[in-house]
């Protein structure tokens, strides 16, 4: 089993008994791993996305057990010591990797434009799950598209999942 398989595991286990964010998880994650490959991420930069993409929601339960409720900020602020924890009992990452993969957990709800190519690409992943699971208008998803996404990947995926042609 590889890391990413096992981090996949370590994640469904972490959300026992909570198949909604179990899924959302797996579709962020395949539709991050889906977009890098296709945008040509070296390994590197591509098994970071992907670790990301898995654990990018973990501060939920944290924010829910420390506030009572959560929300994009409260998640990017209780998300990377969730994971950070996850990631190192699980092995195998170094410190440089856990600390990107912190970075974009804590930035993953903040929309802006962004230069590295990964951060990009999970924010896209993360929106392609949200506008279906949040069932958006058809107004929301365009302006998502406008002013969100950027890779070619990302947008082509974008137009045929939500039938625009742009």
């Amino acid at each position: 089993m590889n890391k990413i398989q096992e981090l996949s595991r370590a994640l469904i286990k972490y959300n026992y008994g909570d198949p909604q964010r179990i899924q959302h998880t797996t579709k962020v994650h395949a539709y991050a791993s889906m977009i890098g490959l296709e945008e040509g991420l070296d390994e590197e930069t591509q098994f970071i996305l992907e670790s990301a993409a898995l654990v990018h929601d973990v501060g939920i339960r944290a924010s829910e057990k420390k506030y009572g409720h959560q929300n994009g900020k409260m998640q990017e602020q209780e998300g990377p010591a969730v994971a950070t924890e996850l990631l190192t009992q699980l092995g195998g990452y170094t410190d440089k990797q856990i600390e990107r993969i912190c970075w974009l957990v804590a930035h993953h709800h903040t929309y802006h434009v962004c230069e590295d190519l990964d951060y990009q690409i999970l924010i896209e992943a993360d929106f392609l799950v949200n506008l279906y699971e949040d069932n958006e208008s058809e107004n929301a998803i365009r302006a998502v598209r406008k002013n969100i996404f950027r890779t070619k990947s990302g947008l082509k995926m974008f137009d045929d999942m939500f039938g625009i042609n742009e």
